[in-house]
C-alpha cells in the first residue's frame, strides 16, 4: 500500500511537467485504494482526499470535444462519475450507504457538484443525459458505480479508450457470474435489479435472457423464470 501511494504522489509531482493523463493519474488512486475483488478503503480515501481532489480539479478544467472518440468519451465520463462518486460519499463519511446522503433536500443522484469543463453536474446527468443517450451500451451499468454492495465490483483502475471495451466487458462477465449478484440455473435467473431498472437497454436488440446468455458461463433456457433480487445499498467498503 506504502510503495503504491509513493508511486502515486511521484505520479501526481511530475504531472504538470510530464503532461501525463488524467486517467493515469485516476488509475494510480484506484489501485491504491480499491481492492481486485472492488472493495474501497473510504478511510483511506477520506485522510488522503487532497490527492483524489486533484483529479477532480483536471476534470473541472478539461473540456470534452466533439471530435473525442465514442471509447475516449465513454472512458472520460465513466472515470468522472465514479471519481464524484468517491468523493460525495467521503465527504460524508462515515456513512452506510449512498442512499443517506442528503443536501438541499436532493439525494446523492441529483446534487449539481461534480465539476466537469467549469460546468456543474449531478450523477443522473452524467448517468442518463450523457452515457446512456450519447453512447448507446447497456455495459456502462458495470462501468459507472455506486459504491454498493450489490452492485458490480468497483474497478481499480481507470478507463481509458485502449483499455475501455475489453474492460467493460471483463466487468460484465464478472458481475453476471457473481453468484452474490445474479443466481443463474438453466431454468431459472434471479438476477439484479440493475437488469430490471435498466431493462430497455440490456433488451434494445434482444432478449433478457440472451443478454445474460452472452456472459453467462450458464446458458439458460429461453423460457426461463426471470425474478430480481433485493439491492443491497450497504457500501463495499473493504
Amino acid at each position: 500500500m506504502k510503495k503504491l501511494l509513493i508511486t502515486l504522489l511521484l505520479t501526481l509531482i511530475s504531472f504538470s511537467s510530464q503532461s501525463q493523463s488524467q486517467s493515469e493519474v485516476f488509475n494510480a488512486l484506484l489501485k491504491t485504494y480499491v481492492t481486485k475483488d472492488g472493495k474501497l478503503d473510504y478511510k483511506g480515501l477520506r485522510k488522503n482526499k487532497a490527492i483524489l481532489d486533484i483529479y477532480l480539479n483536471q476534470l473541472g478544467e478539461t473540456i470534452p470535444l466533439k471530435k473525442w472518440s465514442s471509447r475516449k468519451a465513454k472512458a472520460f465520463w465513466l472515470n468522472a462519475y465514479n471519481a464524484y462518486t468517491i468523493k460525495l460519499i467521503i465527504d460524508s463519511y462515515p456513512l452506510k450507504k449512498i442512499t443517506d446522503v442528503k443536501r438541499k433536500g436532493k439525494n446523492a443522484w441529483k446534487i449539481p457538484f461534480a465539476k466537469v469543463g467549469k460546468r456543474m453536474y449531478s450523477l443522473d446527468y452524467i448517468e442518463h443525459k450523457i452515457l446512456r443517450r450519447w453512447h448507446d451500451d447497456a455495459r456502462i451499468h458495470v462501468g459507472i458505480n455506486a459504491g454498493s454492495v450489490s452492485g458490480p465490483k468497483f474497478p481499480n483502475y481507470a478507463f481509458t479508450e485502449k483499455n475501455i471495451n475489453k474492460k467493460l466487458e471483463m466487468l460484465m462477465k464478472d458481475f453476471i457470474n457473481d453468484s452474490s449478484k445474479n443466481k443463474i440455473t438453466l431454468t431459472k435467473i434471479e438476477v439484479s435489479k440493475i437488469f430490471e431498472w435498466y431493462q430497455e437497454d440490456f433488451t434494445s436488440t434482444r432478449s433478457l435472457v440472451d443478454y445474460i446468455n452472452k456472459y453467462s458461463s450458464i446458458k439458460v433456457n429461453d423460457n426461463a423464470k426471470i425474478s430480481y433480487l433485493d439491492y443491497d445499498w450497504s457500501l463495499n467498503e473493504k
